[in-house]
């Protein structure tokens, strides 16, 4: 007896959930639309369009967007692939970054100067959370991938201006 009781609510709750998942389909296909557009297309690294990175980068990183506008609002995703060497100074970022590393090895470092004695070698599939307003510093040893993705606009702001290449004095 007591296995048909639980039997019928079990029935009875599913068909409740169907009833209640259905009407909110035929209730709100608006948001279903608004779901798929937030969906960015599915890809492999080949499919990947690689450009150089915007100007508040120092030359030689090439750049591509895999989701959303990191100029605007809203949530990106960006790749940013380095050169052995490459260096970014001291800056910080409005709202948090995360970082994941696909290739090569990323050092990162906390501070206001960029101090290659301080800070951490990440290596393929290391990860780093960066809160908003934090100092921090980075460099490549050998050609690396970085993905990074956070809330938009990106912004990025120097620590140090004579770092900043679009002020046009910014250390090679």
């Amino acid at each position: 007896m007591k296995k048909a009781i639980a039997l019928a609510i079990t029935l009875a709750v599913l068909s409740a959930i169907g009833s209640v998942a259905g009407a909110d389909e035929k209730a709100a296909p608006a948001k279903k639309k608004a779901a798929a557009k937030a969906m960015a297309a599915p890809m492999n690294p080949s499919d990947i369009q690689w450009g150089d990175a915007p100007p508040i980068f120092p030359a030689g990183a090439k750049f591509a967007v895999l989701m959303g506008d990191p100029g605007k609002a809203g949530p990106y995703t960006v790749r940013i692939k380095v050169p052995d060497g490459y260096k970014v100074g001291a800056h910080w970022h409005p709202a948090d970054e995360v970082l994941t590393v696909i290739s090569g090895t990323f050092n990162l470092g906390m501070g206001d100067k960029l101090d290659m004695s301080k800070g951490k070698a990440l290596t393929a599939g290391g990860f780093a959370v960066v809160s908003a307003r934090m100092r921090h510093f980075a460099w490549a040893t050998g050609e690396t991938e970085v993905q990074v993705h956070g809330p938009g606009p990106f912004k990025l702001i120097y620590v140090d201006p004579a770092d900043d290449p679009t002020k046009g004095a910014a250390k090679k």
